[in-house]
């Protein structure tokens, strides 16, 4: 007991240190990602001021603020919380032979770094599309991911709006995705870490994007904004366009809906009107049926 106790310490102490370090920029600054999401939010936030989708939505729309501490929230305060736990738990598995490698399936350590990127973020955007799939069919896991379906105007930090819970539901594939890989991330895996938040980003933004082309590939904000719909398509009650970074998986797996880019659509979901309005409420909402 004494090795998971000091296990969950360290890993604890470590990541508030890394965060603290990350804030008074002492550390890389390709690996900080406390400013690095700073900039992004506010280089998205004068895009969305300079050519807005929706004019008649302010800049500081309805739950700005709230949205804005849930980015905080959700990428640094919950991860310290959390990060002894992720700790003891790969103790645990270890110990009954359960590894990173043990489902490895490619090795991609010996691979140009330029191939390793590409995979890394390809398998890692699926399983994160699978688990966002799973978060609309099954009510038990729904009720959380309800908290980022109850924005009302879309905007760039909705995109990080989200229950507590999620952040937990999202590991375990995102951790067999990493298995599959033999455990192995590469060295300049912040590339994909950023590159996510922007695309995340500008998908959440007021800012009609569509890449033209290669909207069968990357998701976009057109995509996104029918995902938020209220008034779901009826062959498709359980949600649209599930995509994260990628939009490929829901042209491949037929769950793509954009029927017009207008942009001029209610959000939400129905029954909402109960639902808590508070950052507080919402923390605490899921955990029993409505």
């Amino acid at each position: 007991m004494e090795k998971y106790i000091s296990a969950f310490i360290i890993e604890f102490t470590s990541t508030l240190n890394w965060t603290l370090d990350s804030i008074l920029f002492k550390v890389s600054w390709y690996n900080n990602y406390f400013w690095g999401l700073i900039v992004i939010s506010l280089v998205v936030w004068l895009l969305e001021i300079i050519f807005p989708w929706r004019k008649n939505q302010s800049p500081i729309r309805k739950d700005f603020w709230m949205d804005g501490f849930y980015m905080f929230f959700n990428f640094f305060i919950f991860s310290i919380l959390i990060s002894g736990d992720y700790k003891v738990l790969g103790l645990l598995f270890n110990e009954i032979g359960i590894t990173t490698k043990s489902l490895a399936v490619f090795n991609i350590s010996n691979w140009p770094v330029g191939l390793q990127l590409v995979v890394f973020f390809v398998i890692l955007d699926f399983v994160q599309w699978l688990t966002h799939v799973f978060l609309h069919k099954y009510e038990v896991l729904w009720r959380f991911h309800k908290v980022h379906h109850s924005v009302k105007e879309m905007g760039f930090a909705a995109h990080l709006r989200y229950h507590w819970m999620e952040n937990i539901l999202y590991k375990p594939l995102k951790t067999l995705g990493v298995m599959v890989l033999g455990g192995f991330e590469p060295e300049q895996a912040y590339i994909v870490h950023f590159i996510a938040i922007i695309i995340g980003h500008l998908n959440h933004a007021n800012i009609r994007i569509t890449w033209g082309p290669f909207k069968y590939i990357l998701n976009n904000s057109v995509m996104h904004l029918y995902h938020h719909m209220k008034a779901l398509p009826e062959n498709k009650p359980k949600g649209i366009n599930f995509g994260i970074s990628l939009s490929i998986w829901d042209f491949l797996f037929k769950t793509n809906y954009v029927p017009d880019d207008n942009g001029e659509i209610e959000l939400g979901f129905y029954n909402e009107e109960n639902f808590p309005k508070g950052f507080l409420g919402q923390l605490l909402t899921g955990f029993r049926k409505n």
